[in-house]
């Protein structure tokens, strides 16, 4: 018997283990501090060498079409777009980054919320620090993971639509909800 629980120990360890690793090597997981091949320490000049098998697309502050802020775009080798990086400071290649939004559903969290995912997901693994009601939106703030989400008006009751003066409470969004937008804040002041 105690030959048979020492087995099982050992197993329940090594699988745990192999778990944790796996986790720590997984090129789409978000953590805190963390997304991906990315921390928040990464400094611009060092996109080229981490994405070096992907493409990366900069875009210049004052493009009036596009209506963009100084965005970095990474897309990987198959073109698909994964995620949409805003410097911390404006054409300095030592700034860090500031948002991150999430744009590939590859990306998730251990919780495995991950863009496109519903408003239960976010619910059922995250405290809620507080949600914004937009113009448009209902603003999901999680601060213990850095990230906020939006979810489309057109998934809530009528009431919210067309007011932002109303508090959204998070009993009054639907489960099936879809995220709209997924950014993580690397933002020092937030």
């Amino acid at each position: 018997m105690k030959y048979i629980f020492s087995i099982l120990t050992v197993a329940t360890l090594l699988v745990s283990c192999q778990k944790e690793n796996n986790l720590k090597n997984d090129p789409f997981l978000i953590a805190q501090h963390k997304i991906g091949k990315l921390t928040n320490t990464v400094q611009l000049y060092q996109l080229d060498s981490i994405y070096k098998q992907d493409s990366i697309v900069k875009r210049i502050a004052g493009d009036e079409f596009l209506n963009t802020s100084n965005q970095i775009d990474i897309y990987d080798k198959a073109g698909n777009k994964l995620l949409v990086l805003e410097a911390e400071h404006e054409f300095d290649s030592t700034s860090t980054i500031k948002n991150i939004e999430v744009i590939d559903t590859r990306f998730h969290t251990e919780g495995d919320l991950k863009p496109k995912g519903y408003f239960i997901d976010i619910k059922k693994n995250y405290p809620i620090s507080k949600i914004n009601n937009t113009l448009s939106s209902a603003v999901v703030f999680v601060d213990s993971i850095g990230a906020y989400f939006t979810i489309d008006k057109k998934e809530l009751s009528s009431e919210y639509k067309f007011d932002t003066d109303i508090k959204i409470e998070a009993d009054k969004i639907p489960d099936s909800a879809r995220i709209k937008n997924f950014w993580i804040t690397w933002d020092k002041n937030h």
